[in-house]
This record gives C-alpha cells, structure tokens and sequence, in this order.
C-alpha cells in the first residue's frame, strides 16, 4: 500500500511536470517566454484561472474545450501529462528511488519536449540539449569512480553523427542530433548511448517506412523523436539490451 501511494504521488508530480512541458512544447517554437507570460487559451488569449490548469482533471472536467470562448483544447495536453507521469513512474519502478532516477526522470522531461517539437518543426531547441547536458554533468559529477565512461559517452556516437555531418554537408543529419548524443551519451555513458542509436535507428527505419508506405509521409524525417525513444529505453533497460545481445 506504502509503494502504491508512493508511485501516485511520483505520477502525480510527473503530470504537473508534464503541464509545463506543454506550455515549452507551444511556446518554444512561437519564441514565447516560458516563465513569466501566464497561461492563456491559445484561442481566445484569455488568461486562465488555477482551476483550468490541474493536470487532466480540468481537460476532463471542461470536455477538452475552454471555458470562455468553447475551443476545442487539443488532446495533446492530457497526453503529454499522462505521459509523463507514466515515465517517471516507469524509471522510478524499473531504476529504484535514486538520484539517477530522479536524473532519468528529468531526462525523459525533456526529451518528451524536443520529440514533440522536431516532430513538427524538423527543429531541436538547443535548450534541451543544454538541459539534458547540465543533467549529464551532475552524473558524471556524482560518479566521479567511471568519468571515462561519460566522457567517453559524449562523443561515442556526436563524433560519428559530426562525420557524416561533415560528408553530408549537413543533408543527412541535423546538428541539433549531434549536440542531443553528446548530451545524452555525457548522461548514458557509452554503452547506454550504443543501445540508444540502436534502438532508435531501427525504431526510426521501421516507423518511417511504415509512414511513407501508410501516411504518404517525407522520406525526411525528425530523427529526433526516434533517438528520444532509444534514450528512454536506454535509461530503462541498457543493461538487459546489453546481456541480451551478447548471449
């Protein structure tokens, strides 16, 4: 009961995190600030009350439209609080109560974010990065013991990324996922960054392929949100990826 209670407070939390999170996913690419304009319908403008801004209830509550001006409210907001609140709960569950919990929890935050915003923008706000690079220097700080394995991290997959960068001359990567692997890969360390640009290739390939053949989709995509899948897998089950694929 004790546990039960526990993981509804961390997915309580996770879903207020999860309603900033929309706020930086709407306003980020609009160049809005994050922090000091307060919360308005993105229809009407009107500033909204405490009680329009629980996380999922005031969606449930007002049928997913705004009170004032009866807009519909788009689904994505419930989903990204749910969401995240979901992934905490997860590491928390799968990694225990740690500080590279809290660290990974974090992480997913944000990565939740720059998915959502490559997704339609084909853009990577280096925001993110640097956030989720701070995140992998308190790590490395913080297990000091295998500082080669962060630093080493770093550049383990940007240096490859950096390459084909150079060869490409820029057509077949972005630069925003060269600075996200060296971010992540300071937070993963090596072997946790590997797992996470295999895991995230072949979910990008597979997806993809699936969304030209379906959806008619680009044959360019937002790699972004496939590496993001790849990190979050990565900070859950890089040690079983690792035994698995080598037994």
């Amino acid at each position: 009961m004790e546990y039960i209670i526990l993981y509804l407070i961390i997915f309580a939390f996770g879903a207020v995190i999860g309603s900033f999170l929309n706020v930086c996913i709407y306003r980020i690419p609009q160049q809005e600030n994050i922090t000091t304009e307060r919360s308005h319908c993105t229809s009407c403008g009107n500033v909204l009350k405490w009680y329009e801004l629980i996380p999922v209830g005031s969606y449930l509550a007002q049928r997913g439209r705004c009170r004032h001006c009866g807009a519909g409210i788009s689904i994505q907001y419930p989903l990204v609080e749910c969401g995240n609140g979901l992934l905490y709960v997860w590491i928390f569950a799968s990694r225990g109560f740690t500080l590279e919990s809290i660290l990974f929890s974090l992480g997913a935050s944000v990565l939740l974010v720059l998915s959502v915003i490559d997704w339609r923008t084909y853009e990577i706000p280096f925001g993110c990065n640097l956030i989720l690079g701070g995140l992998g220097v308190v790590r490395l700080l913080t297990d000091l013991e295998h500082w080669q394995t962060y630093v080493i991290g770093f550049f383990a997959v940007s240096l490859l990324f950096f390459i084909i960068w150079l060869i490409s001359k820029g057509s077949a990567m972005g630069g925003g996922d060269i600075k996200l692997m060296a971010a992540a890969g300071l937070l993963l360390g090596w072997q946790g960054i590997l797992v996470a640009l295999a895991v995230g290739s072949i979910a990008g390939a597979v997806i993809h392929s699936v969304l030209m053949k379906w959806k008619k989709k680009d044959r360019v995509l937002a790699f972004g949100p496939y590496l993001a899948f790849g990190i979050v897998c990565a900070m859950l089950y890089a040690e079983q990826i690792i035994g698995w694929y080598l037994r």
